[in-house]
């Protein structure tokens, strides 16, 4: 009788340490890890080939609530004087006026303003805004996973891309007809705030 009472309150404690653990899984805000994030875009050059680049500066931050994907949000800025495409002269160019014209516009960002799917993966809407230019977008969505880290903090990550037309953002420059699009691929790992 004494042992079916423990093994009652072993399994009731089990069941309400696993309940609290899982009530855990509530919306929480988190900086992004520049580290450990990215932005990467890739475009066709001439008809020829791929080239690809990225920006080696952003920040932001964004809410991630897995009981309530709806209320997800997120806020990047990118620094446009760090896009690299491992070509100097290239680099240089594609700051200048006929470009990015970083020295006017030396940030880039994305707010989302809704979000649409599923824990694991949807639809994140928001305005994109490059070279002054602010765009409505929807960018699809992967949730890479979330979890303690061996620092003490607690990580999530995800996963996105877009195509952008450059044109709807005032970068005409005539790179033939192939290179209209620019793909962009956006990777955020955030780690809790306190």
């Amino acid at each position: 009788m004494q042992t079916e009472l423990i093994f009652r309150v072993f399994r009731f404690t089990l069941l309400a340490a696993t309940f609290l653990s899982a009530g855990t899984a509530v919306a929480a805000e988190y900086k992004i890890d520049p580290a450990h994030s990215f932005v990467e875009f890739r475009t066709n050059h001439l008809g020829y080939s791929w080239l690809y680049g990225r920006f080696n500066v952003l920040s932001g931050e964004f809410t991630h609530d897995p009981a309530n994907p709806s209320a997800n949000s997120i806020y990047v800025e990118v620094d446009t004087t760090t896009v690299d495409t491992r070509h100097a002269e290239r680099d240089k160019h594609l700051r200048s006026g006929d470009f990015l014209e970083v020295e006017k516009y030396s940030k880039a960002s994305f707010k989302s303003t809704r979000y649409e799917g599923t824990a694991e993966s949807g639809k994140l809407h928001g305005e994109l805004t490059v070279r002054g230019v602010t765009r409505p977008v929807v960018f699809e969505i992967t949730k890479m996973g979330e979890g303690p880290d061996p620092w003490g903090g607690y990580r999530a990550g995800f996963s996105g891309s877009y195509t952008l037309t450059r044109s709807d953002f005032g970068i005409d420059y005539d790179l033939g007809p192939k290179s209209t699009l620019v793909e962009l691929t956006l990777g955020v790992e955030g780690v809790r705030k306190k």
